[in-house]
């Protein structure tokens, strides 16, 4: 966790308590929590924080590319700690969200009416599907 806090202390980060919390709770963390469930676990051990500190704490760390906002869910933005290039897949029945490490880069061809407007940069892939834990459920 050092070496987390220090990353952001060179960058000019203020470190309150509880946003160390937050940082503390997202390293590392694969679950790809909502704002609100960052807040509720944060909550615990500093009943006094709002959610607004944790809104904008994912927020400006979002903008400083330490963490990447997931919009998989049309519900609810989701957040992950991991801000490397990969793709997301997300249960129809439960809704948890898992990473995919696969490259599609190569895989995928645009339209050269698209080609020509535009030279890509990147690409991410949302899929969907039924995780085994939700098709246990149904057998």
């Amino acid at each position: 966790m050092e070496s987390v806090l220090r990353k952001y202390r060179g960058k000019g980060f203020k470190l309150t308590p509880q946003r160390i919390a937050i940082l503390k709770f997202l390293d590392g963390n694969t679950s790809h929590p909502t704002a609100e469930d960052i807040y509720t676990e944060i909550k615990k051990k500093y009943p006094t924080v709002s959610f607004a500190t944790v809104y904008n704490t994912v927020q400006a760390l979002r903008d400083r590319g330490e963490l990447l906002e997931i919009t998989i869910d049309p519900q609810r933005k989701h957040f992950d700690p991991n801000p490397s290039a990969h793709h997301h897949i997300m249960c129809t029945g439960c809704g948890r969200i898992a990473d995919v490490f696969t490259d599609y880069s190569k895989a995928l061809t645009l339209p050269e009416e698209v080609t020509s407007e535009f030279h890509v940069t990147g690409n991410h892939v949302d899929f969907y599907g039924v995780c085994s834990d939700c098709r246990k459920k149904t057998n």
